[in-house]
């Protein structure tokens, strides 16, 4: 499975004054799926990314930045 870095989603949740468990609740997910998402365990699913897009204000053109960095 391909390594993404999800620090820059993380800091946008941190910003806008997201818990991993609030976020999972506005997209619809357990808060133990959205801790695997970001730990490369699962994928996140496309409907998730673009939920997420919207509840954190990051337009959808920025999703690569947010979604698909790859870890170094």
């Amino acid at each position: 499975m391909q390594q993404y870095d999800y620090s820059k989603l993380l800091g946008r949740m941190k910003e806008k004054g997201f818990t991993q468990e609030s976020l999972a609740k506005q997209l619809g997910i357990s808060a133990c799926s959205l801790n695997f998402s970001l730990k490369n365990k699962r994928d996140f699913k496309q409907e998730e990314m673009l939920k997420a897009c919207e509840v954190l204000g990051i337009p959808t053109s920025k999703l690569p930045e947010f979604f698909y960095a790859h870890k170094l």
